[in-house]
């Protein structure tokens, strides 16, 4: 059975993405697009769309070229928007880093991307040498000022403003390079063509998920096909105005909701666990809240329920993936057709099926099974990983998504578990066997297996189950230590525990499935 939601279809126009976002950025003129949240300085539709113009003359006249991969390596910031589409419409592709990471990660990131240019944030910029060190780059840009020979940001603004006029095949010329673990295993580059990330556009205004009218706040990473599609883009194409936060702090957060009269947040469920707990937040005026959108990870009926009940606004959830462009899913705007705990309806233009997940065989509603998309946000492809392409878009064109759930018989879905191996902590991606190969490398461990532990806050935390060498000896608080050290803060193991042998199947392949269980049961 093929699912469809009940929107409406919406027309894809074939165009870049730079001008389809700005298409209406002069008319908007001063409206302000942008705000930085920690200091107030707003930049409004036309001086965005000026500054996009500027800096992306200014990279083609430094060589950027049609296809040139540009890496960001940054916290959120106004820049970042201008970055991103100035490459964009210089005909680049846009990879973006996650600011937590070690050099050895940005590194793997920028050689498996073959990045020739690179922009990072004053505080990460000596990071971003260290992790470019050996590498052919052209230029690395910094925003603000730095002690070294990296072109300051700034300077890229010192042009003409006739931004080149490269020709683009939305359908095949890529516009973003995020990088996912996908259903499983090491992170990979995800092709994202000017069409992917267009349409979904079109496909999120089909649900009527925002308005030009509304003022959303950008907390969620912009290096995060969530906060890079859903809200900045998005927020940008609506013609909303977003006020900028570079990370999560409650009081900020709260403070900011409260001064530009917040009408939508973007959020994952650990900020809805705190809207819905914290004492702070009976401290703030947040009466202009009309929507709280959660997306990342699933969120609970009775939290749902619980921080609507408290706030007094709409809360409703989305699903998606990387490799999506992301939104697959979104739960409808009136809260009258919207329900708890469901994910929503399938986006315009986008079909789905539940696949039984050990016979392969097609099921029906209420049916539990591996959920699959199709649409015209479905990436292209891995970069450089035709096989791993394969695993996970079949040959018609359906995006297996390693979550398994089920559809009611008004067609919203629910998503019940995960199929797929990877850890989500606090929304971001933790893949399991990354950490086992480190866990490997402590000359005390002779085995390991990591797995998702619930927990309240992150929704999931990486706990380690170990074996050790029968001549050797280590503790949990040195083996969490040890990977710690060698990790970005969000791929911490939080637990271990010793055991005598890790189950595994004929094959040698660890059966995680089983220590879950486990971990599920000893909860219960």
């Amino acid at each position: 059975m093929i699912f469809r939601g009940s929107y409406p279809e919406v027309t894809i126009p074939d165009s870049a993405l730079t001008p389809f976002v700005f298409a209406r950025a002069r008319e908007l003129g001063d409206k302000p697009a942008l705000i930085d949240g920690a200091t107030g300085r707003a930049t409004s539709y036309a001086e965005l769309d000026d500054a996009v113009r500027r800096v992306a003359a200014s990279l083609a006249a430094r060589g950027l070229a049609k296809g040139d991969v540009f890496a960001i390596l940054s916290p959120n910031a106004v820049e970042y928007a201008v970055a991103f589409h100035a490459v964009a419409l210089a005909g680049g592709v846009v990879t973006t880093l996650n600011p937590l990471g070690t050099a050895e990660e940005i590194a793997k990131q920028l050689t498996d991307s073959r990045a020739k240019y690179v922009l990072a944030a004053p505080a990460l910029h000596g990071r971003a040498r260290a992790a470019s060190a050996h590498l052919s780059l052209r230029e690395l840009f910094v925003f603000g000022e730095c002690d070294d020979a990296a072109t300051p940001f700034a300077q890229l603004y010192e042009s003409d403003g006739v931004a080149p006029e490269v020709p683009i095949d939305p359908r095949e010329d890529l516009v973003a390079l995020p990088y996912s673990s996908g259903t499983t295993g090491t992170s990979k580059g995800v092709m994202l063509t000017h069409r992917n990330l267009v349409a979904n556009l079109r496909q999120i205004e089909g649900t009527e998920h925002a308005r030009g009218s509304d003022t959303l706040v950008g907390v969620l990473p912009m290096f995060h096909i969530y906060g890079m599609n859903v809200i900045m883009n998005f927020g940008l194409y609506q013609g909303a105005t977003t006020v900028v936060l570079p990370r999560f702090d409650l009081e900020e957060f709260l403070g900011v909701m409260e001064q530009y009269k917040v009408t939508m947040a973007h959020v994952v469920p650990p900020i809805v666990l705190a809207l819905a707990k914290h004492p702070a937040v009976a401290r703030y005026d947040l009466t202009s809240l009309r929507t709280i959108f959660s997306g990342a990870a699933p969120l609970g009926e009775r939290l749902a329920r619980e921080v609507s009940s408290r706030l007094g606004c709409h809360v409703k959830q989305g699903y998606g993936m990387t490799e999506s462009s992301p939104a697959t899913h979104m739960a409808p705007d009136d809260p009258a057709r919207a329900k708890h705990g469901s994910v929503g309806l399938p986006v315009p233009n986008t079909e789905c099926r539940l696949i039984d997940v050990e016979t392969g065989a097609e099921l029906g509603a209420d049916s539990e099974g591996e959920i699959c998309v199709r649409g015209p946000q479905v990436m292209k492809g891995y970069l450089n990983r035709p096989d791993a392409t394969q695993e996970t878009v079949d040959s018609e064109g359906w995006l297996h998504t390693g979550d398994i759930g089920y559809a009611d018989r008004e067609g919203h879905f629910f998503i019940v578990d995960r199929k797929k191996e990877l850890i989500k902590y606090k929304g971001f991606q933790v893949a399991p066997a990354e950490l086992e190969a480190l866990l490997l490398t402590h000359p005390s461990v002779a085995d390991a297996a990591v797995i998702p532990s619930p927990d309240e806050e992150a929704g999931e935390v990486p706990k380690a189950f170990v074996v050790l060498k029968t001549d050797q000896a280590a503790t949990a608080e040195e083996l969490i230590a040890f990977v710690a050290a060698r990790v970005s803060p969000y791929k911490k193991v939080r637990l271990v525990e010793f055991v005598e042998q890790i189950p595994k199947s004929p094959s040698g392949k660890i059966l995680r499935r089983v220590l879950v269980a486990r971990e599920r049961a000893e909860r219960k």
